[in-house]
């Protein structure tokens, strides 16, 4: 990990701390995209908690991290497994929108994962609509429990492979592009799908350093 982040975005204490003219710092929120302001403790669009700021010692190995801020790696990964999860934040309470968390495996003991916002509102909501309407003829549901028991019934397009970003600057890697399978015929209800696919860990097996919220 970079400790002190893009060499462009390097903060340089001075005795001279006069009035700046440039742009004000800005961060994007991994939950939503909404670009806020780097001040944000937790997102104005969709509440997300941003992490407190990384104070983690040097690491053994070197980064392969861009060094200016908005460098990019695009990497494909064929997907060898997929899990899907009912996430509560940390901390969160019953009146905290759950996300459906989706965890696919890439390689021996390499997992990305992503969370869409079925519960939430404005643009994450639509955000989650999208997703779901590329994965299954059904209504995006309005739960995050309802999602994940259609997605463990295999009533969604099955991802062979996905292409992940890890961007200068960002604390976590985003999932920017997916290949499916075709869609799976929406069933009557009450009708069995087949063996469920497993459920994955609850949130609380889950490191917090492996959660951005």
């Amino acid at each position: 990990m970079v400790r002190h982040g893009p060499v462009d975005q390097l903060a340089v204490t001075t005795q001279d701390r006069g009035k700046g003219d440039g742009e004000p710092p800005a961060k994007e929120c991994p939950e939503c995209h909404a670009v806020v302001a780097a001040a944000f403790a937790r997102c104005p669009q969709c509440g997300h908690e941003f992490p407190p700021p990384d104070r983690q010692h040097h690491e053994a190995k070197a980064s392969s991290a861009g060094i200016i801020s908005g460098q990019f790696t695009d990497t494909e990964h064929a997907v060898r497994s997929v899990f899907y999860a009912v996430h509560l934040k940390r901390g969160g309470d019953d009146r905290t929108p759950r996300t459906l968390r989706v965890e696919y495996e890439v390689g021996w003991n390499h997992w990305v994962k992503e969370w869409v916002c079925v519960e939430h509102q404005g643009f994450a909501r639509r955000k989650a609509e999208l997703w779901w309407k590329e994965r299954c003829d059904l209504p995006c549901p309005a739960t995050a429990t309802e999602a994940q028991d259609l997605a463990s019934r295999r009533l969604l397009a099955e991802p062979t492979h996905i292409t992940v970003r890890e961007t200068a600057g960002e604390d976590f890697p985003r999932i920017i592009a997916w290949k499916l399978g075709p869609k799976p015929e929406a069933l009557e209800p009450g009708t069995d799908a087949g063996e469920p696919v497993p459920a994955a860990a609850a949130w609380s097996d889950i490191d917090d350093s492996d959660v951005p919220f």
